[in-house]
């Protein structure tokens, strides 16, 4: 039987709690430009709507500029969407390119862009609609909140106080712990005082989910696959046909805790 509230609730930050994709856009665009030296770096029309449509397909941020290299050099979004995962070492052995020398030059770019005008940068993330104020309440009712993310610790800790909602730096776990998200998890298990505990972790990404199904000693954590996020119909669907997982909408999210497990 479900607990009809957690005591102990972790969420992801991109994707469930704030919309990134204009950020992401923006500094994969600059990686584009750098790394294949485009004069012209006019925008194509219909790019950054597609890129925003195919964000799903993005793992790891360094395959961001190589999206917008498929997207112009005529890759379909139906084709990118089967088969990124031959598209993008296609692309690097063509190029010479490697994944870890990309994954620095976005980092470098992108600190450069924040050392100039962070409020520029922290300006082109957006709150879902309802979240900031279902954040708030759950603190209120004393729920222990936790933020699991690749983003930066400092940069969700910025974002977080603009809305409102003031968490403390040892309530978020960002990029910088450099651990698996499901490690995390269990750490805030053995650390919770309550008894016993009901974590409740909700993440825009499938695969992320199915590792902490792959713990042996975390098949009682609820998990819930927000479907407002970065993830595709298909992935939505296999959510919604894993027992193990809860496929919750932002209507749902926002509302009463019992709301998100009503139909199981």
């Amino acid at each position: 039987m479900i607990a009809s509230s957690p005591t102990i609730l972790a969420l992801d930050f991109d994707g469930v709690i704030c919309d990134g994709l204009i950020e992401y856009f923006e500094v994969a665009w600059r990686t584009y430009c750098t790394i294949w030296s485009r004069a012209n770096d006019t925008l194509p029309d219909d790019l950054a709507l597609r890129f925003y449509r195919l964000r799903p397909v993005i793992e790891t941020g360094w395959e961001m500029p190589i999206l917008i290299k498929a997207l112009i050099d005529g890759f379909s979004d139906d084709t990118i969407l089967r088969e990124w995962a031959t598209i993008t070492p296609q692309i690097l052995l063509a190029d010479q390119l490697d994944s870890k020398n990309i994954a620095k030059k976005l980092d470098q770019l992108r600190d450069e862009w924040i050392a100039k005008d962070l409020n520029g940068w922290l300006s082109l993330h957006r709150f879902y609609p309802g979240v900031v104020e279902r954040i708030k309440m759950t603190l209120a009712s004393g729920v222990k909140l936790y933020i699991v993310t690749t983003k930066e610790g400092r940069f969700v800790q910025q974002l977080l106080q603009q809305e409102g909602v003031d968490l403390p730096p040892e309530a978020i776990f960002g990029k910088e712990v450099k651990r698996p998200k499901y490690e995390t998890l269990q750490q805030l298990i053995q650390a919770s005082d309550s008894q016993p505990v009901s974590l409740w972790f909700v993440e825009d990404r499938l695969k992320t989910l199915q590792l902490v199904q792959g713990q042996s000693n975390m098949d009682h954590v609820q998990l819930f696959l927000a479907d407002w996020g970065y993830n595709t119909q298909l992935e939505r669907e296999a959510g919604v046909n894993d027992p193990g997982i809860h496929v919750i909408s932002l209507g749902q999210f926002t509302q009463d805790f019992s709301k998100w497990v009503e139909n199981f």
